[in-house]
């Protein structure tokens, strides 16, 4: 029995074109970057600095230069809808000199409601925005939302707080409790720290509209 071989075909003299070479897909630049961030700040939250009032953004209660350069870092990231959607970019009106104006916060669920929660109590500036507007304000993750901003009693606020804790590792520096502390304690705080719920606007709200 005669068994056939194969013929190789004969390979071309001379240069031969390069194919081209397919790109190699990697995660997106604004991506890698939130990454990098969120691991830096979270090698952070193991320091002393971290620990005692977050020295590191923070001076006597207030954001320093660095505080507010990473808090308009965060709130580009909100606006380009990145991270959870908890993570959020305020922006308010100011009641003293009528310009706009974004903070990053994060959004506490509590009970079937959203809500805000001033981690630097009373001297947060959007606060007095917020209630000099009557509760007028923009909430952005992504697209921005026209809200309500609607101020809760000191009464009500201990389990919004707690909930809050658990939730933004950035905020524990500033109130005086621990996340996993009974929520008597969060009762004998709850006064220094206003919180508001989030509801849709009233018809003649707009703030977004001009």
């Amino acid at each position: 029995m005669r068994y056939c071989r194969e013929t190789m075909p004969a390979k071309p003299r001379g240069p031969q074109p390069h194919a081209p070479k397919a790109r190699a897909r990697g995660i997106p630049g604004p991506l890698k970057l939130l990454g990098v961030g969120l691991v830096a700040y979270g090698l952070y939250h193991r320091t002393r600095w971290y620990r005692e009032g977050n020295r590191l953004f923070y001076a006597n209660g207030r954001p320093n230069r660095a505080g507010k350069a990473f808090g308009d870092f965060w709130v580009k990231v909100s606006n380009a809808g990145l991270g959870p959607d908890f993570f959020v970019a305020l922006e308010t009106v100011g009641h003293k000199t009528g310009r706009r104006s974004s903070i990053p916060l994060v959004v506490a669920d509590c009970g079937g409601a959203r809500y805000v929660v001033s981690m630097l109590g009373e001297r947060s500036p959007w606060v007095h925005n917020v209630r000099a507007a009557g509760g007028r304000a923009v909430l952005r993750h992504g697209e921005p939302r026209d809200v309500r901003l609607v101020e809760v009693p000191a009464a009500e606020r201990a389990p919004i707080i707690k909930a809050y804790l658990a939730r933004a590792a950035g905020g524990r520096p500033h109130i005086p409790v621990a996340p996993d502390a009974p929520l008597a304690e969060f009762e004998a705080i709850a006064a220094d720290y206003p919180v508001f719920r989030i509801e849709p606007p009233e018809p003649a709200d707009g703030v977004g509209a001009d």
